[in-house]
């Protein structure tokens, strides 16, 4: 299986997250990675410790010379950082990827807390951003922002996947790993209903990249032709299979082993 996707985020220093996980991910799961990077991070298990932004201009030649030679199947977005990064890749995907399915990872805050996203930047993305997208892949805290309503249950959840698809995305992935319970709830939301995927919680510190790696798993998914629910199912097995094996390195929230193979077989995980 193949498939193309172009990954337009922030790279992690230290491998978990951001670009690097991305490009683990894609590949792993059979598909080609491209980049764009937006920014630089000095990073490791333990939080976010600099960033360095990368130049508007540099952004949408990264962009412009993958796509007028390799082309995308799908793109992936994952962190922006600022309004100027937002306008120069909407601006850039408008000319060089019209048509081209946007999966959308609204990074706002990192695993320490570390906000990713400048505040005045939220309504910018909701925006511009939002509009473009096939598929957003929030957790509660970014799906908070979004839609300024406090998510604290499963019922929240549910309402707050339907006001995210009432800003005018298609279909909405709404990840429920913030929420204290035993049992991890996530739900796809699209015009035909809202689908909801359980499974317990695997009780670890090694969960650093678990969004990035969510969203290029299903946008590897989307480029090689699976429809948008199977993407989402095997997205969701891969994730916890690559916890299930994190390698146990660094002092914080470590990273996953994105090497883990999955039986693409078993969609039901």
């Amino acid at each position: 299986m193949h498939g193309r996707v172009l990954i337009i985020a922030g790279s992690d220093s230290g491998g978990g997250a951001g670009i690097q996980a991305d490009i683990k991910t894609v590949t792993a799961l059979g598909a080609f990675a491209a980049t764009a990077i937006t920014a630089l991070t000095a990073q490791n298990t333990l939080g976010v410790h600099g960033v360095l932004p990368v130049l508007p201009d540099f952004i949408r030649q990264q962009i412009a010379v993958v796509m007028d030679d390799i082309g995308a199947d799908v793109i992936k977005i994952g962190m922006l950082g600022d309004i100027a990064t937002i306008e120069t890749v909407c601006d850039a995907l408008a000319v060089h990827a019209p048509g081209v399915p946007v999966v959308l990872d609204p990074v706002m805050v990192a695993k320490g807390g570390h906000h990713l996203l400048a505040p005045d930047a939220v309504d910018s993305l909701r925006r511009r951003l939002l509009p473009m997208a096939v598929v957003i892949t929030p957790n509660l805290p970014e799906a908070e922002a979004l839609t300024g309503l406090s998510i604290k249950t499963e019922a929240d959840m549910s309402v707050a996947a339907t006001a995210l698809l009432a800003l005018g995305v298609p279909s909405v992935l709404l990840k429920g790993g913030h929420l204290p319970s035993d049992r991890l709830v996530d739900l796809l939301a699209t015009a035909d209903g809202i689908e909801a995927f359980v499974a317990p919680r695997i009780k670890t510190r090694h969960i650093h990249g678990t969004g990035c790696t969510t969203a290029s798993a299903v946008a590897a998914g989307l480029a090689q032709g699976m429809s948008l629910l199977d993407a989402v199912r095997r997205a969701r097995a891969y994730v916890r299979a690559a916890i299930t094996a994190a390698p146990g390195l660094g002092q914080g929230h470590g990273p996953l082993d994105h090497a883990v193979t999955v039986d693409l077989n078993r969609l039901d995980a």
